[in-house]
C-alpha cells in the first residue's frame, strides 16, 4: 500500500487514506457524577491488555456501543474531522453494527453525535481554533497551557511502533492524549464559566489523584506524564500583570 501511495527512499511510509488504516487503540477519560454528587474519573483503554492486540471490529464495536448505550457527552480534539470519521470508516470495513450510536435524535436538541452544532459531540479544535496556518495541534495548545503535550524526546510514530510490534507505546500515547484532551476541556469549561476556580482546581486534583492511583496499580508509564505535568510552574506571585479592562476604559475615555 505504501508503494502505491508514492513511497520513496526519503519517505518510505507515506500517509495512507484513513479507510486503509487499522484502529488498534482507543483511550478516553470518563467522568461520571453519581446521584449523591460524587464525581468519579476513569481512564479507560481498548485493548484492555496493552500488549495484546484486539480484533479491530470488536474494538470499534465496543467503544461505539458504550457511547450508544450510555450517551455521554463526547469531547475530543480534531475528533469531528479525524477520530470519528476513522471509526466510522473502519467500522464499515470490518462489517460491524453500531445501531444505537448511529440513531439520530428525533428533536434538534437530542443527543446526536453526528451534529456539528449540538453538545453531544464537542470538538475542541473547532471550538477554539477552527482552520488555518495558526491552528495549534493538541500538543502545542496543551504545552502553552502548562499541560503535558508531546511526551518523549522525539515525536511519536504510531506506524513504526505498530510495524515493530510495540503496541504498548501506542496504548501509552493514546492515554497521554486522552489525559491532555481532558485537561484542555477542563480549562475550556473553566473559561466558559462551568467551573468556579475552586471547582476547577478540585477537578485537576481529582485527575492527578486518578493518575497516581493508576501508577500505584502498575501503570508505570503514566509516571512520565505525571512528572511532566508536575514540572510546569505556575506564574509567580510577583509577576507583572497588565489589566486589559483598565486599558480598555482608559482608551474609551481618551477617545
Amino acid at each position: 500500500m505504501w508503494a502505491k501511495a508514492g513511497a520513496t527512499a526519503e519517505k518510505p511510509r507515506p500517509h495512507l487514506k484513513t479507510a486503509l488504516c487499522r484502529v488498534v487503540a482507543v483511550s478516553a477519560v470518563v467522568r461520571e457524577q453519581q446521584a449523591n454528587g460524587e464525581v468519579i474519573l476513569r481512564l479507560t483503554t481498548l485493548p484492555r491488555q496493552g500488549d495484546r492486540p484486539m480484533d479491530e471490529g470488536e474494538l470499534i464495536s465496543t467503544f461505539l456501543g458504550y457511547l450508544g448505550q450510555h450517551h455521554p457527552q463526547l469531547v475530543g480534539f480534531n475528533s469531528q474531522t479525524a477520530d470519528l470519521p476513522i471509526l466510522l470508516q473502519r467500522g464499515l470495513v470490518t462489517g460491524i453494527s453500531a445501531a444505537e450510536f448511529c440513531r439520530r435524535a428525533d428533536k434538534g436538541w437530542g443527543s446526536d453525535y453526528f451534529s456539528r452544532h449540538g453538545d453531544a459531540h464537542v470538538d475542541l479544535k473547532n471550538v477554539l481554533s477552527g482552520w488555518g496556518i495558526a491552528t495549534p495541534t493538541l500538543h502545542e495548545l496543551a504545552a502553552a497551557m502548562g499541560i503535558p503535550g508531546q511526551i518523549g524526546a522525539q515525536p511519536h510514530d504510531v506506524v513504526n511502533w505498530w510495524v515493530e510490534g510495540d503496541l504498548r507505546s501506542i496504548v501509552a500515547q493514546s492515554q497521554y492524549d486522552a489525559l491532555s484532551t481532558y485537561l484542555v476541556w477542563l480549562r475550556a469549561a473553566r473559561f466558559a464559566g462551568f467551573f468556579s476556580e475552586e471547582q476547577y482546581l478540585e477537578e485537576e486534583s481529582r485527575l492527578r489523584g486518578m493518575v497516581g492511583d493508576r501508577i500505584a496499580q502498575g501503570d508505570h508509564h503514566l509516571t512520565q506524564y505525571l512528572d511532566r505535568w508536575n514540572s510546569f510552574t505556575l506564574q509567580p506571585d510577583d509577576a507583572i500583570v497588565i489589566s486589559l479592562a483598565t486599558q480598555a476604559v482608559a482608551t474609551d475615555q481618551a477617545a
